[in-house]
């Protein structure tokens, strides 16, 4: 951490980033801005301005290891380009606003110019994380996320998890195709918009994450290999091109000042990095890891997820705070859908052991043979991390949208079973993460969309339903002829959850159902469960058998908290009910569905039923407890 504590008094933030355009003496009658790029590719390069007293185009200085300099008299609303050796005129790669989208002029921005009000902040302690993804351009806007944040807090989430805001092309993106990593895409509003939406935040005691992309640029708006050649690695390849070269200083410097970036000008509390295994670069993470502990401000909570699909555990001992678990979510769809084609298959062979082995060890692929991925072993040993360092989830951006149809859960498994899993998420000491209108029971689609034109807007609606041929639902061409096209509006709009109040009769009182199963489960994980759980730790989960002797898909698990006492909880997705043998120790604090534990007295758990016991004074302890509002104390630490 940096030596420097929380001001509470500081009321403006910024990131002085080494390049790109930094504004100097904004609050002076003359502000200047100094523009610095580095075009190791280029002989010369100059600064296009393109409005103000300062229009026209102004040499830059060649500083050498091909960085180019110059200092302009301009302020914030400055509209610029850089050109390469006299010819095009190209966008700043470290831009912070694209008013007029990838391929227009960069604008100069006065980071220092928001105000913020809950400048006190702290944080909350991971171990308080309850995660709600969420798109913001489906959300409306920054405004409109901004609205729906007395709700996510009421409802017992503690982090909203931003997808992507890096500019991207057009006017609707996923995010992961960003071209400029440091602008937030102007579809959303403008950088004061996003400052306000964190602002709100952290005023209702909501920590921010955003998803950033690291190991890959779009095919749209990524001029680097007209100018820095020497970014990529020519002879290494990628899906999406060359590899990005990390081991250059320049490069490595480029990312690692980005997360700084969102961290302190955004006052962003925690970052979930993109696919890292496609970076495969271990000492490289490390590296960006100890630099963002170093640069964010002394008594911060700053967490950093990571998506890794090689389960390196060993990341995750000291350097990250958690990673996503797809094994979690893989074992638990194939238990609740029976589905076992693509990633799938490799979860198909006795998922309830799978189950069992995340719930008590983390990661179900240790170092195992892997069937989709030659036989070759996945993973790294786990059952030495807490169950904190794993992110589990029913459902995401990736295991909704990358469906051809983009089916919520809802649509593939039983209200019962799907409640039974719910409460395992909820209730287990995994970091539980919800995906956005999962509260209320959505059967809305979340389908892959973009904004390209042209070819490559064909080449992308053609490539993905050629991706689905593999799949047996597609292997008609003209039912892959169905599949929506990624490019048109209607795609994004269907995709756009509706206003809250939008629903009236049935439908009305079904979201709102869900809704308070949502809330009444959170809320027990926040006065009861969520107060210990540092340093907690497994104690195992046992296979439950079934009429015939061999494994039912039911399980119970146990783990022992901070202060001694036990959490078990009982899950049954078969569809029949088993012998739950000997009693977890305990008292009943969740159930599902309900009067379950008449049942459960007789030593049997039903089908599709979830329970949860905890020893101890559980009134007295949850009379004194509630992480819901433990981050008042940080607010004011």
């Amino acid at each position: 951490m940096s030596q420097s504590p929380i001001d509470p008094h500081a009321h403006h933030h910024a990131h002085c980033l080494p390049f790109g355009a930094q504004l100097l003496g904004a609050a002076g009658a003359k502000p200047r801005t100094r523009f610095r790029f580095w075009a190791p590719s280029c002989e010369q390069v100059q600064v296009d301005v393109e409005n103000g007293p300062a229009q026209g185009v102004h040499a830059m200085t060649a500083t050498g290891n091909g960085w180019f300099e110059a200092t302009v008299e301009s302020g914030a609303g400055t509209l610029y380009r850089f050109r390469l050796d006299g010819e095009q005129a190209v966008p700043d790669p470290a831009s912070r606003f694209q008013p007029q989208d990838v391929h227009g002029p960069s604008e100069v921005i006065d980071p220092r110019a928001y105000r913020w009000e809950h400048a006190h902040w702290h944080g909350r302690p991971w171990e308080e994380t309850v995660l709600y993804e969420l798109h913001v351009g489906a959300m409306g806007g920054y405004a409109g996320v901004q609205q729906r944040l007395p709700a996510l807090a009421a409802l017992g989430v503690t982090a909203i998890e931003l997808m992507p805001l890096n500019d991207f092309p057009g006017q609707h993106n996923w995010g992961y195709d960003g071209v400029l990593p440091y602008a937030p895409d102007s579809a959303y509003g403008r950088p004061d918009e996003l400052k306000a939406l964190v602002d709100a935040a952290h005023g209702l005691g909501l920590m921010v994450f955003l998803d950033v992309v690291y190991n890959h640029f779009g095919p749209d708006g990524n001029y680097l290999h007209q100018y820095a050649r020497p970014f990529f690695r020519e002879g290494t390849q990628t899906p999406w091109g060359p590899a990005i070269d990390f081991e250059r200083s320049e490069v490595s410097d480029f990312f690692t000042d980005n997360a700084v970036y969102w961290l302190n000008e955004y006052r962003i509390d925690g970052l979930r990095f993109d696919a890292v295994h496609a970076i495969d670069n271990h000492a490289w993470l490390r590296e960006l890891s100890d630099h963002i502990r170093a640069k964010v401000q002394h008594g911060r909570h700053v967490h950093l997820v990571l998506e890794n699909e090689h389960n390196s555990a060993n990341l995750l001992e000291a350097h990250f705070d958690a990673q996503w678990n797809d094994d979690a979510h893989n074992t638990l769809h194939v238990l609740l859908t029976g589905e076992t084609e693509g990633y799938y298959h490799a979860y198909e062979d006795q998922p309830i052991r799978r189950l069992a082995r995340v719930l008590s060890e983390g990661f179900a692929y240790q170092g195992d043979p892997s069937p989709i991925h030659d036989g070759k072993p996945r993973g790294e040993s786990s059952g030495h991390l807490p169950p904190t360092s794993f992110v589990m989830f029913l459902q995401n951006h990736d295991q909704i949208g990358n469906r051809a149809l983009g089916e919520r859960l809802r649509k593939l498994t039983s209200d019962d079973a799907l409640r039974a899993a719910t409460g395992l998420l909820l209730l287990s000491p995994q970091i539980p993460l919800l995906f956005m209108d999962e509260e209320y029971g959505s059967t809305q689609p979340f389908l892959f969309f973009t904004d390209y034109t042209g070819d490559l807007a064909d080449a992308v609606r053609e490539g993905r339903r050629r991706e689905f041929a593999r799949f047996s639902a597609f292997s008609d061409e003209k039912r892959r002829a169905r599949i929506p096209d990624p490019n048109d509006v209607k795609t994004f709009a269907a995709s756009s959850p509706p206003a809250s109040d939008a629903a009236s009769g049935d439908e009305a009182k079904d979201r709102l159902d869900w809704m308070h199963f949502y809330k009444s489960a959170l809320a027990v994980r926040a006065k009861l469960i969520t107060p210990r759980l540092k340093h907690g730790k497994a104690l195992g989960a046992t296979v439950l058998s079934g009429a015939n002797g061999g494994d039912a898909n039911a399980l119970v698990a146990r783990w022992k908290l901070c202060d001694g006492e036990t959490l078990s909880i009982a899950l049954n997705l078969s569809k029949e009910s088993v012998a739950l043998g000997e009693m977890p120790a305990g008292k009943i604090i969740f159930e599902t569905p309900p009067r379950v534990r008449e049942q459960i007295d007789t030593q049997v758990l039903p089908s599709n039923a979830f329970v949860a016991w905890l020893t101890g004074d559980v009134s007295l302890y949850a009379a004194g407890h509630d992480a819901r509002i433990a981050s008042q104390q940080e607010r004011h630490a």
